[in-house]
């Protein structure tokens, strides 16, 4: 394994007939010669044009890295095709989460990359959960602990309500919501991100942020006493912020991450800001785990087309926040 590798990361499948395999294979083009070295939890098969070593477990993928792409089986229930997903292959693609999460857990390898998988082709098959995110704090022992945290180099958003209708969102927003995403964020960007003293701007609800409850009360009623709240336990934060303007480049520079009402106003300036490079970080476990920041990409699976930048970074920002949990 080439120097400055460092500990291996678990990839896992994702959807065998989305973009999942190539991303993988172009990640290892990438990556190949200085890492971070991975080990793939899929089918051995999805991953033709490369050089393939199915291995027993992490300590033989970091051996083999520089020359193949380590690959520790999943097998699937039928053949993968390129944009026709199959609910067949579900099973398939849960297991290779849950025995990385367990790999993770055991100390095996540093962190887990998740690829896309289909939440309708999953909630299809019987998958209980609304996504990655949830599962994951499940199979952590952790349900309700987990914050979903979406980073580019210029940007850090946080989303307190996530996986649910817009309608849903505004009723299910409350205080004790934005002090769990603040305390759990603050903490996050301490420890896996190495900010010794991390600042937090919260979004107001509302155009305005209310305007002095004008357009809402939202902000006076919900969002101001967690901010307090946070003050309180020693939390550096400010809002609520008019959503319009606080993604600004000036606006971006006084804070290190954002923390939003719903899933929209998080997403929508972190992708505009970023597209290709934005990583998916699940916050609140006890392990790392991060996510490319896209889907399945069924209408371009298999054309050689997807970009993958995502993954990389996801890659490369699941071993630089291994590296600061274990400095801390």
């Amino acid at each position: 394994m080439a120097a400055g590798v460092g500990r291996v990361l678990a990839l896992t499948m994702g959807d065998p007939a989305g973009i999942g395999p190539e991303l993988t294979v172009a990640a290892w083009r990438a990556l190949r010669a200085d890492g971070p070295a991975f080990v793939v939890l899929g089918d051995p098969a999805l991953y033709p044009g490369v050089p393939v070593r199915v291995v027993a477990d992490a300590a033989q993928a970091a051996a083999v890295f520089a020359e193949a792409l380590p690959v520790l089986p999943v097998g699937l229930a039928g053949p993968a095709r390129a944009g026709q997903p199959d609910m067949a292959n579900a099973p398939a693609v849960i297991g290779s989460i849950a025995r990385a999460v367990e790999l993770a857990l055991a100390g095996q390898v540093g962190a887990v990359v998740t690829n896309p998988i289909s939440k309708l082709v999953l909630k299809q098959a019987g998958f209980a959960h609304p996504g990655h995110t949830e599962y994951l704090a499940e199979l952590c022992a952790v349900p309700g602990r987990e914050v979903m945290m979406l980073a580019c180099p210029e940007l850090r958003v946080v989303p307190v309500t996530i996986h649910v209708s817009l309608r849903r969102a505004l009723d299910s927003l409350t205080t004790d919501g934005i002090v769990r995403c603040g305390r759990t964020t603050a903490a996050a960007l301490r420890r896996d991100f190495g900010i010794a003293a991390p600042r937090l701007a919260v979004a107001g609800l509302n155009p305005h942020a209310g305007e002095g409850g004008v357009m809402g009360g939202e902000e006076e009623v919900v969002i101001a006493p967690a901010i307090a709240a946070l003050r309180g336990e020693g939390i550096d934060v400010t809002g609520p912020w008019p959503p319009d303007t606080m993604f600004t480049p000036p606006a971006r520079a006084r804070y290190d991450a954002a923390l939003c009402m719903y899933h929209d106003q998080a997403l929508i300036p972190l992708k505009t800001i970023d597209m290709a490079g934005g990583v998916n970080v699940t916050l609140g476990l006890p392990i790392v785990r991060t996510s490319p920041d896209h889907g399945t990409a069924f209408d371009i699976a298999g054309r050689g087309v997807a970009d993958p930048s995502s993954l990389i970074a996801a890659l490369r920002l699941a071993r630089d926040m291994t590296r600061n949990r274990s400095a801390a």
